[in-house]
This record gives structure tokens, sequence and C-alpha cells, in this order.
């Protein structure tokens, strides 16, 4: 399967598997710490980044054998793995089969949803993407402003002020461009439901990631997870969203690192940022809804002078 990917560093190999309507380049924030100790692969999913569409349908299962196909080609079977929000599912399926991946980190999963949470997620992304696609030709503008950021990022993040403005500005004209986003957003909500691993069936460590105030995978999916793959060892990241990566970088990097190094490790040290103090204070309702009110006015108010 000929899949475009970044590749950097020396040491064991990586794989990096980005979320829906991302790219390789959504691992900006974390790529070179883990290119310092791993040769890294961040992969562009089939009909994302610089990768071509699958000839037929996209679901989980078809991006799961593409996944599996280019690792063969390259010789990278067997090989350690990270995933993002699609990613972490995708991880997950793969580990499942077995024979695929090694250790495996999985950060923020979807399809682990129920009820009324499956229209929550299906319908808050849906209108995210619409109205990031509505607001590219601003887009540049709003990422380089932390108001901008504060407005249109609060489901991604939890500091989304903090949020690297040519990431954001990035991982926004990706979403807004990529041709599969509809076919696979339906196919995560309504499609095939995540099968689990029996317990004792995984030969590798795994380690499910979940951001305490994740808006899109919401925290109370995360038992169901576990439940479904009862070898897994959960962590919280109790600042961060649905994007670790984004929110707290280095903790990323220390829970993955010491995830794949098949060692014991404590919580308490993958926590433990720099010894001092820090506290993530969470987004006003009221005020990230005026932020964005006030943005997306203004945003149009432009889009219709362009016209």
């Amino acid at each position: 399967m000929a899949l475009h990917f970044i590749r950097r560093g020396s040491g064991p190999p990586l794989l990096l598997v980005h979320g829906i309507g991302g790219s390789g380049r959504s691992w900006s924030t974390i790529l070179d710490a883990l290119a310092a100790e791993h040769e890294v692969i961040a992969v562009d999913l089939p009909g994302h980044g610089a990768s071509p569409p699958l000839a037929g349908p996209h679901t989980i299962g078809t991006l799961a054998d593409a996944l599996t196909a280019f690792l063969a080609e390259q010789g990278l079977l067997g090989i350690d793995a990270v995933g993002s929000s699609m990613g972490a599912r995708l991880v997950l399926e793969l580990a499942r089969r077995g024979g695929v991946l090694g250790a495996v980190v999985s950060l923020d999963p979807g399809g682990f949803w129920e009820g009324w949470e499956v229209p929550f997620f299906y319908h808050s992304v849906a209108l995210s993407q619409k109205l990031v696609t509505a607001l590219q030709p601003v887009m540049p503008a709003l990422m380089h402003s932390a108001a901008g950021r504060t407005a249109l990022l609060p489901q991604f993040s939890a500091r989304p002020w903090a949020v690297d403005a040519q990431l954001a500005q990035e991982e926004m004209h990706t979403l807004a461009h990529t041709p599969v986003f509809a076919e696979l957003l339906d196919a995560l909500a309504h499609g095939e439901v995540q099968q689990g691993a029996a317990k004792g069936s995984l030969p590798a460590p795994l380690v499910i990631g979940w951001g305490r105030h994740d808006r899109v995978c919401l925290p109370g999916q995360a038992p169901r997870a576990l439940a479904a793959f009862p070898d897994a060892r959960l962590y919280w990241f109790a600042g961060s969203g649905h994007f670790p990566q984004w929110d707290q970088p280095a903790e990323t990097v220390r829970l993955i690192l010491a995830s794949v190094s098949r060692q014991s490790f404590r919580d308490e040290d993958i926590a433990a940022a720099d010894r001092r103090p820090t506290k993530t204070r969470a987004l006003p309702g009221a005020a990230v809804a005026a932020a964005g009110l006030l943005v997306v006015a203004g945003a149009l108010w432009l889009l219709r002078r362009r016209r």
C-alpha cells in the first residue's frame, strides 16, 4: 500500500497514526522528542495528507488492512505504535488482530460511545468540520490569534489559547481538505463496533491514555475501552483535552517512551513535568460561547466582504 510518511531519527522503529482529518504532521509537537530515541514513522492514512484514497470504502477495517499492507511492504511488522483519536482506535484494532504491532499506546480512542454519545460525537464533529471549511479564507488569521484559537479549538484542547499557532493552522487546513472525512466520520459513528481482545491475548504492553477534559471521546467511555481490552493499562492526562500531544506534549512523550520501553513505571513519574506545581484551568463555558460567537461573526463578515 503506497502511503506517504515522515521518517525521522534512529533507534527502535515507532509508528505514529493520526486521527480523522489529520496527517503525519499532526505529531509535530512531539516528533523531534521521540526521534531522539526512536526511528519515527509518522504515516498519512489513506485519503489524508499526501496519501491517496483507497479504491473502495473507507472504514476502520479497510484502513487497518491498508496499514498492515504498508507495514508488511516496509518490513515493519511488529513495530511499536502510537495512535491518536481515530488512529488510536486503529492501533487497538491492529493489536487485537495480532502479529501486526508490538507495544501500543492509544491516546483518546474513538469507538466506545453508546446511546446519546453517538449523535453527540457525530454531529458535533461534523458541524466543527463544516465551520472550519467555511472559515478557510480567514483561518490563518484566526489560528494566529489566541482569541481565535480559544473560540474554535475548545472541542479538541483544554487550553486552546496555548496550542501552537502554526500547528493549529495546519490542522484546520487538513481538517477542511480531507476528501474522505464525511465517509470516515459516518463509519466511525455508525459503522462496525470495535471488537476487543481477551485477557492474556496481547503479548506486548498496551497503554490507553485519556484526557480528563476530552470533549470528543468523553472520559466516561474509558471504562468501556478497558472492558474491551482488559490487558490495557489506563493513564489519565489531568490537564488535557482530546489531543494530549497538543496540551501536554512533554507528558505524552514520557508516557510513550515509558510504555514502549516495556519497563514498569509510575503514573506520578509520567505526570511530573518539571516539579513545579501547575494547574489547568477549565474553560468557562459562557466565555467560550461568547468568544466563539464574536469570532465566527467577525469571520463571516470578512468572508462576505471578500465576495
